[in-house]
């Protein structure tokens, strides 16, 4: 199964992504952690990447399309894989369709997880991170016993400065903006499949579940 998943910041995507790679037995490939390990092993694609980031620059398409390219090529992306981060971009999913042509295969399925932008606000500008031993907290979720007190050390809790409702509004809407036309080109393709995100996690979970069974 070749699978794509989608979702803005706070749907959950982490989690059901985690599922989904061992639901289906595939290799779940992040560009972010992809980065994160060629930076710290000091390969030569890490040199690279360290440069863009060190100067405050995005990393061009050409340098992340070759990565993805020479990821998937590995031997456990042979009975499929998960990716997770890319593309972002219209640009980026065409040279990915290019890419997979070569390797005479395709993409099954693209998993957009949905959730209010409201919604997203509450869960994202809820957290609570404790100063003292970083433990985190949600005022609605997973609120602390006494409320501003750390339960596992007494610290003080405090929210961070990106949980903000100024920074997260616009961290969505930079999400809304740039997606838009990539769900727009996965839909013409018939391939985009609607998650309700808004649902506990095992009940998103039980929704992806049946979208992977009725595509074997």
């Amino acid at each position: 199964m070749r699978i794509l998943i989608m979702g803005p910041p706070g749907a959950g995507k982490g989690t059901q992504a985690v599922k989904i790679a061992s639901f289906c037995e595939i290799p779940h490939i992040s560009t972010g952690d992809i980065f994160r390990a060629a930076i710290r092993e000091g390969t030569e694609l890490g040199r690279k990447l360290k440069g863009y980031l060190d100067e405050g620059k995005l990393v061009p398409d050409e340098v992340t399309v070759e990565v993805i390219r020479e990821r998937l090529q590995k031997p456990d992306c042979a009975k499929g894989f998960l990716l997770d981060g890319f593309p972002r971009t219209v640009p980026q999913a065409k040279a990915l369709d290019g890419m997979l042509k070569e390797m005479n295969t395709s993409l099954d399925v693209v998993l957009n997880i949905e959730v209010a932008s409201q919604v997203l606000l509450e869960r994202l500008t809820g957290r609570r991170v404790c100063r003292h031993c970083g433990a985190t907290f949600h005022v609605v979720y997973q609120p602390p016993r006494r409320e501003g007190v750390c339960d596992r050390c007494g610290g003080e809790l405090y929210q961070r400065s990106d949980d903000t409702e100024r920074v997260v509004s616009e961290r969505l809407e930079v999400y809304a903006r740039q997606t838009a036309p990539l769900l727009e080109y996965y839909q013409e393709r018939g391939l985009l499949r609607k998650v309700n995100g808004e649902l506990s996690i095992d009940e998103v979970w039980l929704e992806i579940e049946k979208i992977l069974r009725s595509l074997v």
